[in-house]
């Protein structure tokens, strides 16, 4: 069973940035890329960053030249590297894997507040 832990998440002012770290264990022959998602206050849960397994990337239109996606695959990790955050950036971020049968394994979240 694929596990997700998220890590890095806190409180910054705008302006700052922050990195989120996720690192992976488990069965993850299949696994197809991974990502991490956003679920701002009051919304659903979003894709914003994607990386398949030959470490093509793509990052939301609107957070292009702010938030990048990185990964070691030797570490299995992931990580969402953010600069010049903004206060409307506050929300629950998740790491998910993506495999070719069912839904995304998300991981529990990491909160990240931005303070104007």
């Amino acid at each position: 069973q694929v596990q997700l832990v998220e890590s890095g998440g806190g409180l910054v002012q705008a302006g700052e940035s922050l990195t989120l770290s996720c690192t992976v264990s488990g069965i993850m022959d299949d696994l197809r890329g991974m990502g991490w998602s956003q679920k701002l206050p009051g919304r659903m849960r979003e894709s914003v960053a994607f990386i398949n397994r030959l470490g093509i990337s793509t990052v939301k239109n609107t957070l292009k030249g702010r938030f990048s996606i990185s990964r070691d695959v030797g570490a299995n990790t992931v990580t969402l590297h953010m600069d010049d955050l903004k206060t409307e950036d506050t929300a629950l971020y998740y790491c998910y894997a993506l495999f070719p049968k069912g839904g995304p394994i998300y991981g529990r979240g990491t909160q990240v507040t931005v303070s104007a």
